[in-house]
């Protein structure tokens, strides 16, 4: 009998550890919303800095590119969007390798590649991982709902869209095949 009444001790006490550990955990979740697109920055593609803090106000298009890739003429809808949105919108590229090796493996090549080719004039980040082990922060922050708090998205190939409203929030995730002049963009930009 006395057995018993430790061991049913034990769990009450076990029982109430525990649903106070969830109890903190909930409190600290809460306390510590997912981070805001705002708190990034990261290397562009000449070594400056970009902040991402200086496109409050804006809308934002993130867009993880590649120079070698069946949709790299997109480029050229890309920066035709810069110019006629650029007064509420600013397009930020992405170079990256993750798929069958199309993109340049030095920065240099890239930054020629996409002014000469397509003219482009938006900011280029460094060439980074927007997928795996290495995932660059940004596209971690994208990619899942626990961080940015509107939705998880799989980037399955170069030419993924991610649309920011001016207050900072995750609006909206396009897939390669929806194009920069496409009414699925272009609507949040009128």
């Amino acid at each position: 009998m006395k057995k018993l009444f430790f061991f049913s001790l034990a769990l009450v006490s076990l029982t109430a550890f525990s649903s106070f550990k969830n109890s903190k955990l909930k409190q600290m979740e809460t306390k510590n919303p997912p981070k805001s697109i705002y708190d990034f920055k990261i290397e562009s593609i000449d070594g400056s800095t970009i902040d991402f803090s200086k496109f409050k106000g804006k809308y934002l298009l993130i867009v993880n590119t590649a120079s070698k890739c069946g949709f790299t003429p997109q480029y050229k809808g890309l920066e035709q969007l810069y110019k006629d949105y650029g007064d509420k919108l600013v397009i930020v590229g992405f170079p990256s390798d993750n798929f069958a090796g199309q993109e340049f493996q030095d920065n240099k090549d890239i930054k020629s590649f996409c002014e000469k080719n397509y003219g482009v004039t938006f900011p280029l980040t460094t060439r980074v991982d927007v997928k795996g082990e290495h995932i660059t922060p940004v596209f971690d922050y994208l990619t899942h709902k626990t961080k940015n708090g509107v939705l998880d998205a799989t980037i399955g190939w170069n030419f993924n869209k991610f649309l920011i409203d001016p207050n900072g929030k995750l609006l909206a995730h396009f897939e390669s095949k929806v194009t920069p002049e496409s009414d699925d963009i272009v609507h949040y930009l009128k």
